[in-house]
């Protein structure tokens, strides 16, 4: 009997080999080669490290202060004006013929400016001389009459009246000529005047008149104007209080008196750069402006190169005292607050750091004057302020503070031109931003 169904394979094809099932393990047996591999884990995780070595003091940079000898300068602001200043006015009345200088230019002394009509003034010193001759021919006669009276009254020729009209004739006669005289000068004078000359030495404004105007004696209106502008004038303002503060610091000894009879000035123009002359404090006001409370000082500024004109705005940096004993502490170790109150880090006696909080007021180039919170011998912290805190014990290794960059101290110096009036300073420069500073601030004034 044949099947339904037969499987017909090639006779080169062998029935397929099935490996054989591994036995099932039960669920006991598998938890505990689970916990047996856990447990080799968290051994090996739990293994202790061997411990680290003990933490040594921090090495930082400080920088130990020293009194120092440091000028005190106050930057007051001024205008500056002309050492001598002419307005030119006819003397006389008449018409301009001539304009004898080039505006703008350098004059001299006693130079012609003008040229007036001066016919009129000829004829009237040519009549005045003719009053003068007059009267010396009246003089010669009245002597003789007055000389033969006199010999004739003493034998009794003429009457004693007629000696004494004689003598009174002379006098008058004589009188006569010394009016002449001086209306002779006066005609020089006026003649003299008709050629307008520079009083002073100085340089010309414009012209205000030209040739063929008409100028009368003693009129309001200038000519023109005549300036000497080396030296010149720098008339600076300072408050009363700074004043009672400057001197109030030199009677407790903070700071002392410059010896110098004239303090030396130096100036800062309008664009931020120093004026490269010197100068000197003249005048010191003697009163104080009940407008403006504010006293006024004038010094003299050498100008050979013309630089200055007057009415130019500047600042005058004043030499006021001298402070021996000037605690200057770099920028970069200064820090701010938020409040913009400045601290310091110290590395005490006892080698930890310790904070503290001081009073500045003032800079000097790249460093601040401290008025209060530091002594003479302190360690100021100046690197390594991300690896410690207040408390913590430190190496503290001698460091040379950095140098000022230009573009800062440029920086510095137009901030501090444009910042407090009269605030008294150690330098003309004013301070960079400190580079360990949350929020920079200026100066307090002392």
């Amino acid at each position: 009997m044949t099947p339904l169904f037969s499987e017909h394979r090639p006779a080169s094809t062998p029935f397929p080999s099935f490996a054989p099932t591994p036995p099932h393990r039960p669920p006991r047996q598998r938890s505990l080669t689970t916990l047996v591999g856990l447990a080799l884990l968290i051994g090996a995780c739990s293994g202790k490290a061997p411990p680290a070595a003990p933490r040594g003091p921090v090495e930082v940079g400080v920088v130990t202060l020293k009194p120092e000898r440091q000028t005190v300068t106050t930057e007051l602001p001024g205008r500056t004006s002309a050492y001598l200043s002419a307005e030119i006015r006819p003397q006389v009345s008449g018409i301009v013929q001539q304009r004898l200088f080039t505006e703008g230019a350098q004059v001299k002394a006693g130079q012609a400016l003008y040229q007036l009509d001066a016919s009129p003034y000829q004829v009237a010193l040519a009549g005045a001389e003719a009053s003068v001759a007059k009267a010396q021919a009246s003089v010669g006669t009245a002597e003789v009459n007055a000389r033969r009276n006199a010999e004739l009254v003493k034998i009794d020729a003429v009457s004693q009246q007629v000696h004494d009209d004689s003598q009174a004739a002379l006098v008058q006669a004589r009188a006569d000529l010394a009016v002449a005289r001086a209306a002779r000068n006066n005609a020089r004078i006026n003649l003299d005047y008709t050629r307008i000359k520079a009083p002073i030495s100085g340089r010309t404004a414009t012209s205000t008149v030209t040739p063929g105007a008409l100028v009368t004696a003693n009129q309001a209106a200038v000519l023109t104007t005549i300036l000497q502008l080396d030296p010149l004038y720098v008339d600076v303002t300072q408050s009363s209080t700074e004043v009672l503060r400057l001197k109030s610091d030199m009677a407790r000894g903070h700071i002392q008196k410059s010896s110098q009879t004239e303090a030396p000035i130096t100036l800062l123009l309008e664009d931020g750069s120093r004026y490269p002359h010197p100068g000197q404090l003249q005048f010191e006001g003697v009163s104080v402006n009940p407008n403006t409370g504010a006293v006024t000082l004038r010094a003299v500024i050498p100008n050979p190169d013309g630089l200055l004109m007057p009415g130019m705005y500047v600042r005058a940096v004043l030499e006021t005292g001298i402070d021996e004993q000037a605690l200057l502490v770099p920028q970069q170790g200064v820090n701010r607050d938020t409040a913009g109150n400045a601290s310091v880090l110290l590395v005490n006696a006892d080698g930890k750091i310790e904070r503290r909080k001081i009073a500045v007021e003032a800079a000097v180039g790249n460093r601040w004057w401290v008025s209060s919170g530091l002594a003479a011998g302190d360690r100021v912290v100046l690197d390594g302020f991300q690896r410690i805190k207040p408390g913590d014990t430190v190496k503290p290794t001698e460091v040379a503070p950095k140098p000022m960059a230009a573009n800062g101290a440029a920086n510095g110096a137009a901030n501090g031109a444009a910042a407090a009036t009269s605030t008294p300073t150690l330098a003309s420069a004013a301070p960079a931003a400190p580079a360990a500073s949350a929020a920079p601030a200026a100066p307090a004034a002392r």
